[in-house]
């Protein structure tokens, strides 16, 4: 394990180095383009817990990572990381006067496949930035809407992770409606969350519902602040086409056994003929 000191002078190297901190004044353009990357990887907020946690719903399943390059990919997450430590939970600390400093994922399983394994490399460079440079950001992790595939990962990647990193995930039975409704309103559910019965995460039509869509007004309103920050910065130099790269920490050592394990257990439910049926398992709960 890395000291804490190390890691934190290895965190501020790499924003001085990217230039992190002038991240949320570097839209994503053409607004296209940005709604493009909304549609395929699948992040928003809900709402917040009765204690004031901001709720991040993902879209694990359903997410395909293939409308845009994954420097496109990594500057949306980051730049989602930013908003949540710069705006919401300063603004979440300011209206229950005292500090927030974490937030509750609810990841919906939903439509996970084998298929997923293409997206492994790209997951695992997400989580490396999280772990690396913005870490004990999650107060919980709650899974819902778990197929027989992920069932399957869970016992092979769980012993692997650390043991402050398990207790806080849950995987909930369902869609998860009765567990969550006890830390949070109806309100603040993820759309996934509100009926059970397969399907029960696909996408909405309207854009006020779907947490992950551009219309929603979190992401409304994150994009317009991110125009606004660009907008005040134009003076200085203009706003270029093109996605702000930046450089990729290297994974973690238990991040690449992860995704090894995964692939392993992947290969290991393919034999036999196996790969057609647990696709066709993606809806079946465990």
């Amino acid at each position: 394990m890395v000291p804490v000191c190390f890691q934190l002078i290895d965190s501020l190297n790499w924003r001085l180095q990217n230039e992190i901190d002038n991240i949320l004044s570097k839209p994503i353009i053409p607004a296209e383009l940005y709604r493009e990357i909304r549609d395929s990887q699948l992040i928003g907020v809900s709402g917040y817990t009765r204690e004031g946690l901001p709720v991040f719903a993902i879209g694990v399943g359903l997410s395909t990572f293939d409308k845009a390059s994954v420097h496109y990919y990594v500057q949306s997450h980051i730049q989602m990381n930013e908003y949540r430590d710069r705006v919401i939970l300063p603004s979440a600390s300011k209206k229950h006067g005292r500090p927030i400093t974490t937030c509750v994922k609810v990841l919906d399983m939903t439509g996970l496949k084998l298929s997923a394994l293409n997206q492994i490399k790209l997951l695992t460079i997400v989580s490396s930035i999280d772990d690396q440079n913005y870490p004990e950001k999650t107060h919980t992790y709650f899974i819902v809407n778990a197929p027989y595939i992920f069932s399957a990962c869970w016992k092979v990647v769980k012993p692997l992770l650390q043991e402050r990193t398990r207790r806080k995930v849950q995987v909930l039975p369902g869609c998860g409606r009765d567990e969550l409704l006890n830390i949070m309103d109806y309100a603040s559910l993820p759309h996934f969350c509100r009926k059970e019965g397969s399907g029960s995460s696909r996408h909405l039509e309207g854009g006020s519902e779907n947490v992950y869509s551009l219309d929603h007004p979190f992401h409304q309103q994150l994009y317009d602040y991110v125009k606004q920050q660009a907008r005040l910065r134009e003076a200085v130099a203009p706003i270029k086409q093109g996605s702000f790269h930046v450089v990729f920490p290297e994974p973690q050592d238990v991040d690449t056994r992860i995704a090894k394990k995964i692939e392993s257990e992947f290969d290991n439910l393919t034999l036999n003929g196996d790969k057609e049926r647990l696709n066709n398992l993606t809806e079946t709960q465990i």
